[in-house]
């Protein structure tokens, strides 16, 4: 198979025409249509639903929010819990398994589950429901013992949060603390940690549910700005942080900045009410609130994502990053998230106004 268009490569943007079967063949240097896009699939570690499913109805939601995804860009993603009585949140870990050993067709590919809750501050939930818990060893190893979980999310200031963070760690799971209060040095020793156990650190949605950046009282979204090494989520919809926290998290850890949609089950479906872990929420103009007025997860899409950051003033190039290079780095996926020979032939091709035109999943053209 062939596409011909402005190929987005580790190199720069390259004209020319990309040749492939299930994986990356070559990019050739050629004519091509300067209104055609071609960039790696996005990569999202953290959404929760769309198209009316939610990873929490098990089986079925997660089959909607994959094959909705699809459409928007997204080939690989990780179905996210959120905190939910005890049972409730295994229970989605078994279906997330499931859904990864078979496949779902015409859906994204799932690389596994990210667990966000119920190791959260209570006093730190944003829109997560009541039913934060601390992380006592049996239950990490419960968490741990279907072999899912890829990311998890905890408070780091949380009791037996320690001993967590390095079970975890010591799993291959991705450690990302967020929904917290904690203060900067015990956000840094967390970080710290997890990089001592062979593993990654990232921040959960940054500066949401965290607090901002004070000069007395930097917090956990300073240490996460002032770690060389980890990474950082951020939910680009330009309702949870403005442009400026995008260019001040871009100048600080660049391309460890990973953009998220920490999507729920209302996006697609336009404005009006929904639900999100129980709770009634309003959507309007974009945003996703609780009755109260907080924000609740988000409607937004990797595609849009995309563009905002563009609008933004950031390089194709760039953003293309931020939504599939900077994930797959941070999530330790070597065979996709770059057009590179001999990576997976996953591909959204763009217009000129970076609508999504097509999206091609091993070599196979789903839209």
């Amino acid at each position: 198979m062939e596409l011909s268009g402005q190929i987005v490569t580790p190199a720069g943007i390259v004209a020319g025409t990309l040749a492939f079967t299930d994986v990356i063949g070559a990019v050739t240097a050629g004519p091509a249509p300067a209104d055609c896009f071609i960039l790696p699939g996005f990569i999202d570690p953290h959404v929760h639903g769309g198209d009316g499913g939610d990873t929490m109805d098990g089986a079925e939601g997660i089959a909607k929010l994959a094959r909705f995804h699809l459409r928007h860009g997204t080939t690989t993603l990780l179905p996210t819990t959120i905190t939910r009585p005890w049972a409730e949140v295994m229970a989605a870990l078994d279906a997330i398994r499931t859904a990864r050993a078979t496949g779902i067709v015409g859906g994204a590919r799932i690389h596994g589950a990210h667990l966000e809750g119920p190791f959260i501050n209570p006093h730190r939930l944003g829109a997560q429901p009541p039913f934060a818990i601390e992380p006592a060893p049996a239950l990490v190893e419960a968490a741990l013992a279907p072999d899912v979980v890829r990311v998890v999310t905890l408070a780091c200031e949380m009791p037996g949060a320690d001993d967590a963070i390095e079970r975890f760690a010591r799993a291959g799971v991705r450690v990302s603390l967020g929904h917290s209060a904690a203060d900067f040095p015990t956000a840094t020793a967390a970080l710290n940690l997890v990089r001592a156990c062979g593993c990654i650190a990232c921040g959960t949605h940054l500066f949401n549910a965290m607090g901002g950046i004070e000069g007395r009282r930097p917090g956990l979204a300073a240490a996460l700005l002032a770690s060389p090494h980890a990474y950082s989520e951020m939910i680009l919809d330009l309702h949870h942080v403005a442009p400026g926290a995008l260019h001040l998290a871009l100048a600080a850890i660049g391309p460890r900045l990973l953009l998220i949609t920490d999507a729920m089950r209302a996006t697609g479906q336009g404005d009006g009410e929904s639900e999100l872990g129980g709770q009634k929420v309003i959507i309007a103009e974009g945003a996703a609130r609780l009755e109260g007025g907080s924000l609740a997860g988000s409607v937004l899409t990797l595609d849009v994502a995309l563009r905002n950051a563009v609008a933004c003033g950031v390089s194709l190039e760039a953003a293309s990053q931020l939504v599939s290079t900077s994930a797959a780095a941070y999530l330790g996926l070597a065979d996709r998230g770059a057009i590179t020979p001999g990576r997976l032939a996953d591909f959204v091709v763009l217009d000129g106004a970076l609508t999504v035109q097509e999206v091609w999943l091993g070599g196979q053209r789903h839209v």
